[in-house]
């Protein structure tokens, strides 16, 4: 540990507090508990939480002894971050987001052999993007945000975005300034929207809202600010910057409006200019009203002019300088965070506000090539930043090579002062979460190979070879992309409108492949063969669904390219067979999905439902939610600003049921046209409303076993097969019983069940891979019972009476002993 990580330790020591004592410099570590026992109830009383005071910055220490375990720290998240720190190095387990190994926690915690010791090297740890509540579900409920904040908190974040409840702000200042609750509730979008109208990009989609939900959200987000303040995390709350509604003129005579155009085909709001005097008037109010409802804040996010805003004739330094002026006002030590993205913050804002007073979240640190933010922000402090996930896509991967050779170089020019976690939609790509967050602490990441390494291990509770082995691939493909020109991986073709070029499905997505898609395949091989006692974990469970899922979506792009060659040259019956092959591909995907909670459609749009007071507000609130994932807007938006499947993802009943039904109409149109029909141009944004409008239930709950619905994937992707093989000795059962043969046996997809093996026969074989054709024994060893086998399925077993271990269908098993090779088994 560095020579300052132990100047706060041993500061710390000279004040410990624990379990809730007082004392000065140091604080209640009651919320910590709390989440604790929520996190781990059945382990949380052998872990003792120390309060330190906080020094030079945030610190943890771990030690103890078996089922007596310590952990001390210099605020709440400092103790939740040492906690999962012990988890991980200690018992070998993790809490993710999403999926945990915690079912592989032993009874008694084992002491850790030697203390931990770790400190932030960054002081600000921020997280959540400005419209990661409409991508990541703007309808979610207390306990849902609960959890959320939990694990924020164990991977040290301490300031968090966080807008819900801006709108009741909103409608209580504009209430002042002579506009009715009806034209308010007009004006501000339904929930799922809302990002985008406090951004100033629009307004009013999916409205109005009921007046029992902005209570209901009011009362949300005060929970939601009271439990990150208890948890010693900081809500970073929007700012006001000059959004109004229409009609002002009217209202407020000589008020000095900048028309803002449009953003991708909708109307924006007008903004006020700030050297108004009417603007410091709204300002006052809008802060008297937030503190009202939620108290004092340090940290107010705002952007002037985003992603396109119009200046008109107003000086952007001279607006900064009032915007700042207003903030200070109301809140005379609060910072103004702004985010770096595009051409934002220019110069003149930045260069308008005392550099103290200013935080920059950068979106960009990853992206491109050649930036040097502290010559671009003039020396201003900013936060090391990402955006991995464009839209919420169910997409796997980052430039996490790019973080760490950025972070360590860039921490040197004294200005960086913390990372920001800005995915658009959060709790996607839990690696990519734990990676980056890890920056934040020491020992600071510096190799990926070997965080990747570690990273297996506790993702799925213990040490194995296929486990690392798939993320040593994963590290060197998916989370191994450059800098350049994109900071996300590309999306799949299955959620793309469809045409024979689609590259992308989302507009401003990548349009190729960001890394090799058949080294990424072996990936999904080494999981399977994941040993079965580590499969049982949640974190298992979700990493094979989402790496076969992404194996299954990268084969989108390897057959549309052919789909198109059969058309073209006027091939009736291969555009027919390769068409089949894609939507039956599409069928397996969404069978796949439907294994992990994690991919259903039906939890995206339960808590849209949940939160509505009757039949009438549910439809108007599963539009809201359904329509972003879709068209995203109105026509205007969908189909002249292209922001149609921006939120694309691959869903249970998302990939089966829009998503399909769209190729499905298509590739029918074309084959009418190959054997000369007319094709007929298809209006998609029509189909997409009336999917967003259906009202057709989705299963909120998981069905199939992962597993066995990812093998049946690699088999019929032709995945995972090994070098040829060598004839071997395997033992058949038939009738009879099991018998020996030189000879290696291909599964029958027949088989439906297997007869018990005889008595004692195949006994003293080392190991050996048993399978079976037609109606006779799948497998055997030693004597065991072979009943109850399911189609397309090996096993393995080692020594006479052992476990037998499951190898997925197209998988090799290599033996040893006597008479023993290796088998391959598939269809």
């Amino acid at each position: 540990m560095r020579a300052t990580g132990m100047k706060w330790l041993l500061a710390g020591l000279m004040g410990v507090v624990s379990c809730g004592a007082r004392a000065d410099a140091t604080f209640e570590v009651t919320s910590a508990r709390a989440a604790l026992k929520r996190l781990l109830p059945r382990h949380a009383a052998q872990i003792a939480l120390v309060a330190l005071p906080a020094g030079a910055g945030d610190g943890y220490r771990i030690r103890g002894k078996a089922g007596h375990i310590e952990v001390a720290g210099t605020s709440p998240v400092a103790l939740l971050a040492g906690v999962e720190t012990y988890l991980e190095r200690v018992p070998h387990v993790s809490i993710g987001w999403p999926g945990d190994s915690l079912d592989r926690l032993p009874a008694t915690l084992p002491a850790p052999p030697e203390p931990i010791e770790s400190h932030a090297v960054v002081p600000d740890r921020f997280a959540l993007n400005d419209v990661d509540d409409g991508y990541s579900d703007a309808y979610l409920d207390w306990p849902g945000w609960e959890h959320k904040i939990d694990l924020l908190a164990l991977r040290g974040i301490n300031e968090v975005f966080m807008p819900v409840g801006a709108e009741e702000v909103y409608r209580r200042t504009f209430r002042e300034f002579g506009y009715s609750d009806g034209e308010l509730r007009a004006w501000i979008p339904a929930p799922a929207h809302q990002p985008w109208w406090l951004l100033q990009n629009m307004s009013a989609f999916g409205g109005p809202v009921s007046a029992e939900m902005f209570a209901r959200r009011t009362a949300l987000a005060q929970r939601i600010v009271g439990r990150l303040r208890a948890l010693g995390m900081t809500p970073v709350l929007p700012g006001y910057f000059g959004t109004m509604p229409p009609g002002l003129a009217a209202k407020q005579p000589g008020a000095a409006l900048v028309p803002q155009g449009e953003w991708v085909g909708f109307a924006r709001p007008d903004w006020l200019d700030p050297r108004d005097a009417h603007f410091a008037k709204v300002a006052a109010a809008f802060y008297r009203h937030q503190r009202e409802l939620f108290g004092d804040g340090v940290l107010y996010k705002m952007d002037l002019l985003h992603e396109g805003g119009r200046a008109g004739d107003v000086p952007v330094g001279d607006a900064a300088k009032q915007v700042f002026a207003a903030l200070n006002t109301a809140h005379p030590a609060a910072r103004w965070v702004l985010l770096g993205w595009q051409h934002n913050p220019p110069r003149a804002v930045v260069d308008a506000v005392p550099h103290d007073r200013l935080l920059i979240v950068d979106g960009l640190s990853d992206r491109y090539d050649g930036m040097d933010r502290k010559r671009d922000w003039g020396g201003a402090p900013y936060a090391f930043g990402t955006i991995p996930n464009f839209g919420g896509h169910t997409t796997l991967g980052a430039n996490a090579g790019v973080w760490l050779q950025r972070f360590a170089a860039w921490r040197r020019d004294g200005v960086m002062r913390g990372i920001a976690y800005m995915p658009e939609g959060s709790g996607t790509d839990p690696a990519a979460y734990a990676l980056f967050t890890a920056l934040a602490w020491t020992p600071v990441p510096e190799h990926a190979h070997r965080w990747f390494d570690d990273y297996a291990v506790s993702r799925y509770g213990g040490e194995d070879e296929h486990a690392r082995a798939a993320w040593r691939i994963l590290a060197q493909t998916a989370y191994a992309m450059p800098s350049g020109e994109w900071s996300e991986p590309h999306d799949g073709l299955f959620g793309a409108r469809p045409g024979l070029d689609a590259r992308s499905a989302a507009t401003w997505s990548p349009t190729a492949a960001r890394y090799d898609l058949a080294r990424f395949d072996g990936a999904v091989c080494e999981l399977l063969r994941v040993a079965p006692a580590l499969r049982t974990t949640s974190a298992y469970r979700h990493d094979l669904v989402d790496v076969a899922r992404q194996v299954l979506s990268n084969r989108s792009r390897v057959l549309l390219p052919r789909i198109k060659a059969a058309y073209e040259k006027k091939d009736k019956e291969q555009f027919r067979a390769l068409t089949a092959e894609w939507m039956d591909d599409m069928a397996m995907l969404d069978r796949l999905l439907a294994a992990d909670p994690d991919f259903l459609l039906g939890r995206w749009l339960m808590h849209a439902k949940a939160a509505a007071r009757d039949d009438t507000e549910a439809a108007q609130l599963e539009y809201d939610q359904r329509s972003i994932l879709a068209s995203w807007g109105d026509r205007s938006g969908a189909d002249r600003g292209g922001l149609h499947d921006y939120a694309n993802r691959e869903l249970a009943g998302l990939v089966g049921g829009l998503y399909a039904r769209r190729w499905r109409q298509f590739f029918d149109s074309l084959q009418a046209g190959l054997s000369g029909g007319d094709v007929h141009p298809i209006d998609w944004f029509a189909l997409e409303q009336r999917w967003a409008h259906a009202r057709e239930p989705h299963a909120t709950e998981p069905a199939g076993d992962a597993w066995r619905l990812a093998s049946e994937a690699v088999q019929r992707l032709q995945l995972c097969r090994a070098t040829p093989w060598t004839p071997f000795a395997a033992h058949r059962a038939d009738r009879h019983g099991l018998r020996t043969e030189r000879k290696a046996l291909v599964m029958s997809r027949a088989i439906s069940r297997a007869p018990r093996p005889g008595p004692g026969v195949g006994a003293g074989v080392p190991e050996a891979a048993v399978a079976g054709r037609g109606e006779n024994a799948l497998e055997g060893v030693g004597g065991m019972d072979a009943e109850g086998v399911p189609p397309g399925v090996a096993r393995r077993a080692t020594g006479a009476r052992s476990e037998l271990e499951e190898l997925p269908v197209g998988m090799t098993a290599n033996a040893e002993g006597d008479g023993v090779g290796a088998a391959r088994v598939g269809r």
